[in-house]
């Protein structure tokens, strides 16, 4: 973190050339500079407050530490969380430099998201991962483990900036790896779908044209909560064109479940309307016509024509 630069008084100088010269008045001494001590002990932050109540975080500044570090201010008695998960924390969030809050939950519902490092700050994954549910932390987040080089400045963060956070946790719950539940026999005449040794679908589409409005199938129904409009999804998907079965996307290919938000116009419309009130869990084939899925322009990032029909499988692992 940059720090002002130590400059020496330069009154004695001044006054030595002034008596070589035969005499002058003595400039006043100015008044040095001193230069913030940085901290890095987590010991020395305090936090104060009833359980349940809003915390206060007093963090000495400036604070900097160069790896990510916490300190289990308080131990729970739930089971130890673990990567993968999704965990419900409150937090509160102090920038080290300055010490201004910059973020809390508390006074709110506590928020839930997976413990991913690509969904999630990787310093709080690191935070988080082994300690017991009911536990209360505080970490100090490196700038490569928090916001990065680019740091946030609408929110008064720079690139060199340390983050302090206390997190409570309330929950962590176990994400599903593939869809479990149900069998569900589909309808005649729908795309065959099944399972290849990697675990992920196989889609074989039937002859003749596609059907002309959007047709959801559940092939497995989930034991978990239903869907609801707004909510973050972890999937697994592959999505084929139809006609001529050529796979244009996968998340199994790729290797990892990818991340949706279902209700906000930021996937395609079929799969908007046809994941809302699934349970989670469920494995769904869809069927999108184009006015569902890219419309008159498609997708050429895809290959995806203006008149492709688009078939998709979708595992739903999580919602929160």
């Amino acid at each position: 973190m940059p720090r002002p630069s130590l400059r020496r008084t330069l009154a004695p100088l001044a006054a030595v050339a002034c008596l070589a010269a035969g005499g002058c008045s003595t400039p006043t001494p100015a008044a040095s500079t001193s230069v913030p001590r940085t901290t890095n002990d987590l010991g020395a932050v305090q936090v104060t407050g009833a359980p349940g109540a809003t915390p206060k975080v007093s963090v000495p500044t400036p604070f900097s530490v160069p790896s990510s570090t916490r300190r289990v201010l308080a131990r729970g008695t739930g089971a130890l969380v673990k990567a993968g998960q999704r965990v419900t924390v409150d937090y509160l969030g102090i920038n080290g430099t300055d010490g201004h809050q910059i973020l809390s939950s508390y006074g709110s519902k506590p928020p839930s998201f997976v413990l991913d490092a690509k969904q999630a700050m990787p310093g709080i994954v690191t935070s988080l991962v082994g300690v017991p549910v009911g536990s209360r932390v505080l970490a100090a987040l490196a700038p490569k483990d928090a916001y990065g080089v680019q740091g946030q400045p609408a929110a008064g963060i720079g690139p060199t900036d340390t983050i302090v956070v206390l997190l409570d946790v309330k929950a962590a719950r176990d994400v599903l790896l593939k869809a479990t539940g149900t069998p569900v026999a589909p309808k005649p005449g729908l795309p065959v779908v099944r399972e290849s040794s990697s675990g992920g679908p196989t889609i074989t589409l039937p002859k003749g044209a596609p059907p002309d409005h959007l047709v959801v199938q559940p092939l497995v129904v989930g034991r978990g909560a239903k869907v609801r409009s707004g909510q973050q999804l972890r999937v697994q998907y592959a999505g084929v064109i139809w006609p001529g079965g050529r796979e244009f996307d996968s998340s199994w290919r790729r290797g990892e479940a990818a991340t949706i938000t279902v209700g906000r116009a930021q996937v395609v419309g079929g799969l908007d309307r046809g994941l809302i009130g699934q349970p989670v869990g469920s494995r769904v084939l869809l069927v999108v016509p184009p006015d569902d899925g890219y419309g008159a322009a498609g997708n050429d990032s895809f290959g995806v024509r203006g008149t492709d029909t688009l078939v998709f499988v979708v595992d739903i692992l999580d919602a929160g």
